[in-house]
């Protein structure tokens, strides 16, 4: 069974430069899919049944068969499963697919697949009106958390999170958590499932399955006798409204106060003052009643927490599709955060026929295996692809890249499916738990940000001095002193003869005593301390060289033989640098890891040639 319509906005918008976006809904019963065409703009909007398909992609190109002579690049699917890696096993079907055999298939140059849930919590921000039906009293704050749940054929929960600069959706399987019976009858529900599994989760009962197994306890316990199996979810709320059955009644009103407890914890849980809402697709078939139900009350039975939750408005949304929104803001914030990665994707497929006929092969590769080209090194991309390695450099050189490595960086970040993490600025006001999740963020974010921004032909560089260096001095003070300690453990494992100094006095007069052929490195913040600076001076007259990590615009990378740039800015003079500091550590890991990977050659009695590979704690 299908159905077909098409969506439009009461206003127009601009269609999309690189064509519609696929989008698609995929649950354990039913898909539904659309092109978005323009931000907002739905056409084409089709449900299919899963139980006609085989698998995903049968499924998928029953849909697509009807857009043969549309290009699509893009598309996003929301899935009602959990999203961990490339291979994706349903667990409510029997269906197992890789998301980049997917892609190839449909011959999109991005994919996303994210949980239903999280797609849902996601277009939540955009929905008022008529979009939604309020239940009960409580009035919604603003910016503040937003908690949502649905029952259907399982139970989907999530969280939207407000930020200074968006929204975060919180991945979450929350309906797998112990159901809790309010009452005796519910606990005689309870009872009766456990005949069946051991673990009753809310998603065992509070669902369309879960209703099928209310009514069949309640029969047992009101001695009701009913036909073999009960009744099915549909026929159990049509039994209750337009047949007035007292038990499919009974089944409903069991079934809306359980969801109202659920409610109320997920709440209470995440201090969610920004509202609770109610998707999934049994509610809105029940609406009107359930406005009516204990829904409510028993979302406000909460003690000493009543009033507390009496503030907390409970929606249910009433719009159709609304995943598709969230599923396409993703979509939209994917490709506009990393509008340079998804490029580059396009940029190998519309570049592939200006190739050599060998770099095509690499470019084939990249196209079909990209997480493998990501994670192989050259000789093995070289041996997939058929040809030598110096193709293989080849191949990124001619897409602008200085090689292999600096490819690796850019390439790898056009096959993430989440939100870049962004900046949010710490409050006196914060909890523990905010302050941690913001410290955390905001160094994942500057750690990407980093990477995106690597020289990769100066750690080249940097790494080719330390492997011949006949020692290795660091210089550094303040809380830049701890990096230089971290490189000093790790060099030393190389058998490299290794100093630390942490007193301007000290590495001054350890700068006269270099040679040719000995490196400091000088890690500064700033990169404006004059008493290193000096040394620095004196380490070069007396012929050694310099890598400085500190700022690429200091005084101190000014001096440096080689610069690994940090400019991640933190005012030192008034709060402590946590961040820079972080990144340090991670060029000092990355030059090391560059040592240990260098082969020594024949007779070589260099650092590289001392190197105990099987000594290093990576």
């Amino acid at each position: 069974m299908t159905k077909d319509f098409d969506t439009e906005q009461k206003y127009s918008r601009t269609a999309y430069a690189d064509g519609p976006r696929l989008l698609a809904d995929i649950g354990a019963t039913h898909a539904r899919f659309a092109l978005e065409t323009a931000p907002g703009v739905l056409r084409a909007v089709r449900v299919l049944r899963c139980d006609d398909f085989t698998g995903i992609v049968p499924l998928l190109h029953s849909y697509l068969a009807d857009h043969a002579g549309t290009r699509i690049n893009h598309g996003a699917f929301a899935l009602a499963n959990p999203i961990s890696g490339d291979l994706i096993r349903m667990t409510n079907r029997d269906w197992q697919f890789s998301t980049d055999e997917v892609r190839r298939e449909l011959g999109l140059s991005t994919l996303l697949i994210v949980n239903d849930f999280t797609a849902l919590a996601m277009s939540l921000p955009g929905l008022s009106g008529a979009d939604l039906m309020q239940v009960g009293a409580g009035e919604a704050q603003a910016n503040a958390v937003i908690g949502v749940l649905g029952p259907g054929t399982g139970l989907g929960v999530s969280a939207v999170i407000p930020t200074v600069d968006g929204f975060v959706t919180l991945g979450s399987e929350g309906g797998h958590v112990n159901f809790a019976p309010a009452n005796e009858r519910e606990f005689s529900i309870l009872q009766f499932a456990w005949n069946e599994w051991p673990h009753v989760s809310n998603e065992r009962l509070i669902s369309g399955p879960g209703m099928e197994i209310i009514y069949r306890a309640l029969a047992q316990r009101n001695g009701v006798a009913v036909a073999p199996g009960g009744r099915s979810s549909p026929d159990i709320i049509t039994g209750a409204l337009d047949e007035h059955d007292p038990l499919c009644l009974e089944t409903l009103e069991c079934f809306s106060g359980m969801l109202g407890g659920a409610a109320a914890n997920l709440a209470v849980t995440l201090g969610a003052f920004g509202g609770v809402f109610i998707g999934g697709g049994i509610v809105p078939r029940m609406a009107e009643w359930f406005a009516q139900s204990p829904f409510r009350a028993r979302f406000e039975a909460k003690g000493r927490f009543t009033d507390y939750l009496a503030q907390i408005p409970t929606y249910v949304i009433m719009t159709p599709n609304p995943a598709f929104y969230g599923v396409a803001t993703i979509l939209s914030e994917h490709l506009r955060g990393r509008s340079g990665a998804n490029t580059l994707m396009e940029r190998v497929q519309h570049l592939q026929h200006e190739l050599s006929p060998a770099e095509q092969r690499v470019a084939t590769l990249v196209l079909e295996h990209p997480r493998k080209v990501l994670g192989e090194p050259i000789a093995e991309i070289a041996r997939l692809a058929e040809v030598s390695q110096p193709t293989v450099i080849r191949f990124c050189r001619s897409l602008g890249f200085l090689g292999l490595a600096d490819f690796k960086l850019k390439f790898a970040s056009s096959l993430t499916g989440t939100i870049p993490v962004r900046h949010s600025q710490v409050r006196i006001s914060d909890s523990t738990h905010e302050l941690s999740a913001k410290v955390i963020d905001n160094t994942v974010s500057a750690i990407l940000k980093f990477r995106d921004q690597l020289d990769v032909a100066s750690i080249d560089r940097a790494i080719a001095l330390l492997r011949k260096a006949n020692r290795v001095e660091f210089y550094a003070m303040g809380n830049s002193r701890v990096v230089a300690l971290d490189g000093q453990h790790k060099f030393f494992r190389f058998r490299i003869p290794t100093s630390s100094y942490g007193d301007s006095h000290l590495f001054t007069l350890a700068a006269a005593l270099l040679q040719q052929g000995d490196v400091v490195i000088a890690i500064s913040s700033s990169g404006e301390l004059p008493e290193l600076l000096a040394a620095v001076d004196t380490a070069r007259a007396a012929g050694a060289d310099v890598i400085a990590i500190t700022g690429s615009k200091s005084a101190l990378a000014k001096k440096a033989s080689i610069c690994l740039a940090v400019d991640h800015s933190e005012d030192s003079t008034t709060f402590l640098s946590m961040i820079s500091r972080i990144l340090q550590l991670l060029l000092i890991d990355i030059m090391s890891v560059g040592i240990s990977l260098g082969a020594p050659e024949e007779g070589d009695t260099s650092a590289q040639g001392r190197l105990l590979i099987s000594h290093l704690d990576l």
